[in-house]
């Protein structure tokens, strides 16, 4: 069968950098790094003590009190992102057919805040089991996008992917083969994390997967730099709106790119480690060029996973340089997670996005705060270290690994 054309005509981001996708993308481009010391609770007594949190952000200011109660914050956030990205895509929802557009979301962890506090709560009573009634909605992975389609009325496919810091690069993935396979002509996707809490910052802790420089947080995520200690826990929500292409150019949509590849693979190889020659990221790359029917030299940029771990970093260079042989030299490579932390679950989704805009306004995030070589990094590739550069994208690959071996990756084309 033909295959449909997929196409992006809306987003959403709340993000460490910003609140919506501009002050989001004037962050990137600019090199702001969105780390701080924590404010969200009393860190004094953790390893680590900063994270990349949102910036005067108030739920209220979006949600009604009452219905506020009911989400966990990473249902919030993906509301947020989600009510940009629809504005931003002029849908107009009395007009389009709801029963062909539908959401799928991403979470790596769901509502572990909810979770986590509900439970201290119960601890520290004497043993009577008095439970929020919504607990058990807020917390569940799969409300983001079941409270998203009631909100605008989409009645087709919904569901959520969890697989760890894959999870909104694969709904990306299952949204665009929906379309693909003309099942819908719409879908909202995307994902939303809130994990910076004391569980959250907790458990990376004890995993010693955080970076620990509480002295400089703000230089602390640094991708490929020699001394790299950990990611950044970071917090958010990234939405895109995807369209068939003929139903885009029919009501005069706005197109900032195609989606035209997306691949999925596993290392099959350790709970938390990468494969150490990056076997599951060379597959899922080449898995995704042949979805995109690219080439390897059609890829002007990656956005890499680049977490700013000492074993990550190095075996994703090590699959990029396998899979792109001598044209490696000849892309642009960046990790904007120097910017925004590890936003775990969302983290594709807001990488997406800025692969998105990457393409549309021609300019690559840069690698920020990197200062000194790693020797096991090839210097001659180009990470576009510290600083933004300009250039035409015709075609740009986004990479997310997760805990479990988990690899996904998007493709998306100048149109």
């Amino acid at each position: 069968m033909e295959l449909k054309r997929v196409v992006v005509t809306g987003l959403g981001a709340l993000t460490p950098l910003g609140n919506d996708v501009k002050s989001y993308w004037n962050g990137l481009i600019n090199g702001v790094s969105g780390a701080g010391p924590i404010t969200h609770f009393d860190a004094e007594k953790f390893k680590t003590r900063f994270a990349c949190e949102l910036k005067d952000f108030n739920p209220l200011d979006h949600i009604d009190r009452k219905e506020a109660r009911k989400m966990d914050p990473y249902t919030q956030y993906a509301m947020v992102a989600c009510e940009e990205a629809i504005k931003d895509s002029g849908l107009d929802l009395e007009a389009i057919d709801c029963d062909r557009a539908g959401v799928i979301w991403g979470s790596g962890i769901g509502g572990i805040y909810t979770f986590f506090h509900e439970v201290m709560n119960f601890s520290s009573g004497d043993g009577t089991p008095r439970f929020n009634p919504f607990f058990i909605p807020k917390m569940i992975a799969d409300i983001a996008s079941g409270m998203i389609s009631m909100k605008y009325g989409f009645r087709g496919p919904n569901f959520t992917t969890v697989a760890a810091c894959a999870s909104s690069t694969n709904a990306i993935i299952e949204a665009y083969m929906y379309i693909q396979l003309g099942k819908v002509d719409v879908m909202i996707t995307g994902g939303s994390e809130a994990s910076v809490n004391e569980a959250g910052i907790g458990g990376f802790n004890a995993l010693k997967a955080l970076s620990t420089r509480n002295d400089s947080p703000e230089a602390a995520s640094r991708p490929f730099d020699q001394e790299r200690d950990g990611f950044v826990l970071g917090e958010g929500a990234g939405t895109i709106i995807l369209e068939e292409y003929e139903h885009a150019v029919k009501r005069g949509a706005t197109i900032y790119a195609e989606l035209v590849g997306g691949g999925a693979a596993a290392d099959a190889h350790h709970i938390t480690a990468p494969h150490p020659e990056g076997l599951g990221a060379k597959l899922v790359m080449k898995n995704a060029l042949r979805d995109a029917n690219l080439k390897p030299e059609d890829i002007d940029y990656i956005n890499v996973h680049g977490t700013s771990t000492p074993l990550g970093d190095i075996a994703e260079i090590k699959a990029i340089q396998d899979v792109y042989g001598d044209h490696a030299y000849n892309m642009n490579i960046s990790s904007t997670k120097s910017m925004t932390g590890h936003l775990l679950g969302a983290a594709g989704a807001v990488e997406a996005i800025a692969s998105i805009l990457a393409v549309k306004e021609g300019i690559i995030p840069p690698t920020i705060n990197h200062s000194t070589n790693d020797e096991s990094i090839d210097s001659k590739l180009n990470l576009t270290l510290n600083k933004a550069q300009k250039r035409e994208i015709k075609a740009a690959m986004s990479n997310t690994f997760g805990f479990g071996g988990h690899n996904a990756s998007v493709i998306f084309k100048k149109i």
